[in-house]
């Protein structure tokens, strides 16, 4: 049954590629236009969700990162819990591979931009910028070139980004929050307590589900909390176990339900209000700047070191395990995707880097982060191509075989 969920999410997924693909084009352009002004402008637009005294006033931009890519995080959080209590992740040695895999994942970016950069005597603290990984669009170029690989290898790149992403999440909070609002985060963190207890003892159903999830999500923004991280929290306290009633298991309904609306609506939408980024400004000779190469190196090349590098280190000390049914090569191809940083490094970017969006910084770091992204995703999928084939041609072999023995 674990196996089915995943294979019928990536069916969903393969099909959802193309869309997050054309949202993100149309982004693009809609970002170089005569109508320039226009998308950008909506994404500025401030809009107000008023329920009862709860009142928040957000920009449509950060509506969708905030808001639907909430729910996102959630569902991702969720297929993270079947997979250490019910799949692939079961097995503690290959639950450590992805989370060392991305230790090394975040090491080896800063070690290399650090290098780069610092060595052209670039700006130091842009160092975080390529520590991340865009978990969206990293899955959508995997749920393109997906057809003959394990999902196991799936399951490990959503494992390894997580982490990685909550780890960066780890260092805006450390090295550019301004602080938290602590009673709001402490009241959040009672109301996931208190609903981990009620969930598994009544099994309750999901419209008191919807209403949990909605109230930490309020307190999770109103105490200045990343509410990817709230979703991720708020999915460990989702019942495994099936109710008595029904035999229905919580976790499955909500992914199983879910999932449409994330690939279809939520990444698509996602894309479109992310990928929009304006090359105006931009020149050939900013390419070789210290900043860009720094940022472009440490996503391309760092990604793919530290990535691999730990994983293999890993598998041969005996502390972790491949994927089920995948090769080096694959794993090798997964480490490229990893490089995808996007929206994540662009948004620490802006961080690092405070000022106004045609900055010099801002320029450069828009064309560093677009560059190791695009090598990396472009990288990524033809070797992950190229692994997917020899594996259906391998798996066939014995069919082959077993059919020539019986003539």
């Amino acid at each position: 049954m674990a196996r089915r969920l995943t294979l019928d999410i990536l069916k969903t997924e393969t099909a959802s590629g193309a869309a997050l693909g054309l949202a993100a084009v149309a982004a693009l352009l809609a970002a170089n236009s005569p109508w320039a002004a226009d998308y950008f402008g909506w994404l500025k637009s401030e809009h107000t969700l008023q329920l009862g005294p709860l009142v928040l006033r957000e920009t449509i931009s950060d509506w969708i990162k905030e808001g639907l890519m909430a729910v996102f995080f959630l569902i991702v959080g969720m297929e993270i819990k079947w997979e250490i209590f019910r799949g692939e992740l079961s097995d503690p040695k290959k639950l450590a591979l992805p989370v060392i895999a991305a230790l090394g994942g975040m090491v080896a970016p800063a070690a290399v931009y650090l290098a780069v950069a610092g060595g052209l005597g670039g700006p130091h603290q842009g160092w975080p910028i390529p520590l991340a990984t865009d978990i969206a669009f990293a899955l959508a170029v995997f749920a393109a070139v997906g057809r003959g690989l394990p999902s196991s290898l799936r399951v490990f790149l959503l494992t390894l980004a997580i982490v990685d992403d909550l780890g960066a999440i780890a260092l805006i909070a450390v090295l550019f929050s301004e602080g938290l609002q602590w009673a709001p985060l402490l009241w959040a963190a009672g109301a996931l307590v208190l609903g981990g207890v009620v969930a598994h003892r009544f099994r309750i159903p999901s419209p008191f589900w919807v209403l949990g999830f909605g109230l930490v999500w309020f307190l999770a923004v109103e105490a200045g909390l990343s509410t990817s991280l709230s979703s991720v929290a708020f999915a460990a306290i989702v019942p495994l176990a099936p109710r008595p009633g029904n035999k229905q298991t919580p976790i499955k309904e909500a992914m199983h339900d879910l999932h449409p609306y994330v690939a279809f609506l939520i990444l698509p939408l996602f894309a479109f209000a992310k990928a929009g980024v304006s090359f105006a400004g931009l020149s050939l000779e900013q390419a070789a700047a210290p900043l860009v190469l720094g940022v472009a190196l440490g996503l391309f090349v760092g990604k793919q070191i530290g990535v691999f590098g730990a994983a293999w280190l890993a598998a041969k000390a005996g502390l972790g395990v491949r994927p089920t049914g995948s090769s080096w090569m694959q794993l090798y191809g997964v480490s490229l995707l990893c490089g995808v940083g996007f929206t994540m490094s662009l948004f620490i970017g802006v961080l690092a880097f405070p000022g106004a969006v045609d900055s010099i910084e801002q320029v450069e770091i828009k064309l560093g982060v677009l560059g190791g992204s695009l090598l990396s995703a472009v990288l990524g999928g033809i070797v992950l191509a190229l692994a997917g084939r020899r594996g259906s041609d391998r798996a066939a072999e014995p069919e082959v075989d077993a059919r020539t023995a019986q003539d």
